[in-house]
Order: structure tokens, then sequence, then C-alpha cells
């Protein structure tokens, strides 16, 4: 696993155990800080989570006295969800069933495999390498697709064996 800065490691020491005392549905990390808690060389200044619609709500409640209302998302016209931003030492993003624009229409996005990292005795779900690499591709931003090669760094290439043809 890459550096995780002070901020970084400080935030998920406190909301992963709230993430999993106060979530019903299965909830993970998406985005940058997935990528870095892979092992991908890489920067996140904040902690995107992908959960269900009502856990957001859940969250938005237990969380209210951070809460950060007037933040408004950038890229509205390309993604949507029950959002709502946080302060933690770094700033926390939930995503409530997050949708992107695919397009002319949006399709939910799904983490696919969810793998558990170890940071200090807490187990946080991220989507697999191959998983967090289709939904940077598919979010289609430059930042993303950067991330995504960093991520395919890590996977070596597949062992091939010559094949001989004989007649």
């Amino acid at each position: 696993m890459s550096h995780l800065s002070p901020a970084l490691y400080a935030t998920l020491a406190e909301i992963v155990p709230d993430m999993y005392v106060h979530c019903a549905d299965p909830w993970c990390v998406i985005g940058s800080t997935a990528a870095l808690l892979a092992g991908a060389q890489t920067s996140a200044a904040d902690v995107d989570v992908l959960t269900s619609r009502a856990d957001a709500a859940v969250l938005t409640t237990q969380w209210a006295s951070r809460h950060e209302p007037a933040f408004a998302p950038g890229d509205s016209d390309r993604f949507r969800s029950h959002f709502a931003r946080f302060r933690f030492p770094a700033a926390v993003e939930i995503m409530g069933a997050l949708e992107f624009r695919a397009g002319d229409r949006w399709q939910a996005v799904s983490p696919g495999r969810l793998v558990l990292v170890g940071v200090n005795g807490m187990a946080v779900p991220v989507p697999s390498i191959d998983d967090q690499v289709r939904l940077l591709h598919s979010f289609g931003r430059e930042k993303d697709l950067q991330r995504a090669e960093a991520l395919r760094a890590l996977v070596p290439a597949a062992f091939t064996m010559p094949v001989l043809v004989s007649h």
C-alpha cells in the first residue's frame, strides 16, 4: 500500500468503525483513496464512499455536526447521487446510489468485487483493482484515467509461453 497521509489515516480511523456500525447495506471506498489503498502511486485529498441511498441518509444524520451543506460537487451533469460532504481531517464525500451519465442515460455505479484492505487493524472495503480500473474508465475524466493507469501498473503482465507449431 502506498503511504497514507496523516489526514487520510486519521479520517479512515474515525469513519470506518462508524460505517460498519451505521450502514445496513454494503459500502466501499472508491476514487483516489481506493487507488492509494490498493497500492497505486497516486495522491488523495479526500475519501469518497459509495453507499446505498438509505445509508447515505443515516450517515448524514449521524455526522450532522460535520456536514458541509453548502458544498456542491462538480460534474453534476456527469454524476448524481444522494450526496453529502463532511469535515474530518480529510474531507469525506458520501455518494448514496451513485449514478453516472452514459451517453443519454443514467447508469448505476456498481463497485463489482470488493476486497478488504488492512489499515492498522481496520478492514476497509474497496473494489478489486480490475473493478477500480473499470469504474475509473467509465467515469472518463482525465484524473480518473490517470489513476486507472497507475492501478494497471500494479498488475504484472500475464506470463505467456511461446506456442510452437509443428507440421
